[in-house]
């Protein structure tokens, strides 16, 4: 489950994510990444800060850099 959800990952980051024009992402690493390395490092627990990550990535939220934690907690370092 969890290498099937790398794969699309990186099948979006070259597809999609590296035609656009302009970045879009206001964190740092983006969250497609931030997705990837939460879900090799944490397994299924990471699909859970990736997609908290993805539901912070709008207007109103001050982005910037925003690592994966070294142990899974939902908490900003």
């Amino acid at each position: 489950m969890v290498g099937m959800l790398c794969r699309f990952i990186r099948w979006y980051q070259r597809a999609i994510s590296a035609r656009r024009q302009f970045r879009v992402c206001r964190f740092m690493p983006s969250c497609s990444q931030y997705m990837l390395e939460a879900l090799q490092r944490f397994g299924l627990k990471g699909l859970l800060l990736g997609c908290w990550r993805i539901l912070r990535c709008q207007p109103f939220c001050r982005g910037g850099y925003d690592p994966v934690p070294n142990h899974f907690t939902f908490r900003r370092q």
